[in-house]
């Protein structure tokens, strides 16, 4: 037994030096050293040999196998590192070679001009609110003055989610949640997402971003609301801007008016993005109505406030001279990169 186990010694070590791969020295492992390999198989003999002798055949067999495993592991390493150095060679880099040029991410131009808009307010001494999308019946009508049989709550217009839930169809409802929550003065914009039952075309969408304003304090006047936003139409748009207020109605404030911009596509002439007037509406705006600020808490006999809800991607469109909405909801990347 003692000549099978130098034997096989010997005959690991001939192999290992004929090995040239690490595939070569994993057969050899398991030929000599495995649970079936030869070692194993001789050790498997040794209940035939005397009790005075086992003890000195496994201290050898023990000894041998020591000795293999060493070999092998150093073999091991000898071949990883031939591989990793012809691995190297193969894969020079040449680093007088051009790189390949990275595209820098741009904001999105509805993002851009959202960032305008936060800004220009900002700088105004507004502070941003926000609020979720979807929203309670309460504060989507009920609070801002719209009875259950206003024609506003149609369901072509609104999206229900139950009875009591819609899919917010303006900003508006965050006037409610700031003004219960915080006292006057306030000074605030509501930037978000909006849902409405509309048909898509140039100028509208079901989805959509509003941004709602929100002044109150002693002493607001409708001259206040009209200088805000001519500031802000002509920091956004350049001073040259025309600007147009029309009366209209709101139920959540009294007077009510509509703002419009000079269409930027047809200067005015008519066109179909402003469907032959001449203007664009970009925002509805007003006095907040009394019944709103008692609602809330105010008493309207010594705080009054103004309100405007306006649409940023109809802002943008007369920004950028875009004449459809829908080109901003594409994601083509022909019209992405040109911002």
């Amino acid at each position: 037994m003692k000549e099978k186990i130098q034997r096989i010694k010997e005959l690991v070590e001939e192999n290992l030096r004929g090995a040239s791969d690490l595939e070569a020295l994993e057969n050899i492992r398991i030929k000599f050293l495995g649970k079936k390999g030869e070692l194993t198989a001789v050790l498997k003999g040794m209940g035939a040999l005397p009790a005075e002798e086992r003890p000195v055949i496994g201290a050898m067999a023990n000894e041998v196998r020591a000795f293999l495993e060493r070999e092998i592991d150093g073999k091991k390493e000898e071949l990883s590192a031939k591989l990793r150095e012809a691995k190297l060679k193969r894969e020079v880099i040449d680093v007088t070679m051009p790189g390949r040029v990275q595209e820098t991410g741009k904001l999105h131009p509805l993002t851009s001009v959202m960032n305008s808009v936060k800004d220009i307010f900002l700088g105004m001494g507004f502070q941003i609110a926000d609020g979720p999308e979807v929203e309670y019946d309460y504060y989507n009508f009920e609070a801002l003055n719209i009875p259950p049989d206003h024609p506003a709550r149609d369901s072509q217009d609104t999206f229900y989610i139950n009875d009591n839930v819609v899919l917010r169809s303006q900003t508006s409802p965050m006037q409610i949640r700031v003004m219960e929550k915080q006292k006057p003065p306030i000074r605030i914009i509501a930037p978000g997402m909006v849902y409405r039952s509309d048909a898509v075309d140039a100028t509208h969408s079901p989805v959509f971003h509003q941004i709602e304003g929100l002044v109150v304090d002693k002493g607001i006047t409708m001259a206040d609301l009209k200088g805000t936003l001519e500031m802000f139409i002509k920091s956004l748009y350049g001073s040259e801007t025309k600007v147009r207020f029309r009366p209209h109605h709101f139920q959540f404030t009294e007077p009510s008016a509509e703002v419009d911009v000079s269409c930027f596509v047809c200067g005015g002439e008519g066109c179909r993005v402003c469907k032959g007037e001449g203007w664009i509406e970009i925002l509805g705006c007003g006095m907040v109505h009394p019944k709103v600020l008692s609602n809330c808490g105010i008493d309207p006999e010594e705080y009054s406030g103004f309100a405007f809800g306006l649409g940023l991607e109809r802002i943008a469109m007369r920004k950028y001279d875009i004449d459809d909405l829908r080109l901003f909801y594409e994601n083509d990347l022909r019209f992405l990169k040109q911002f």
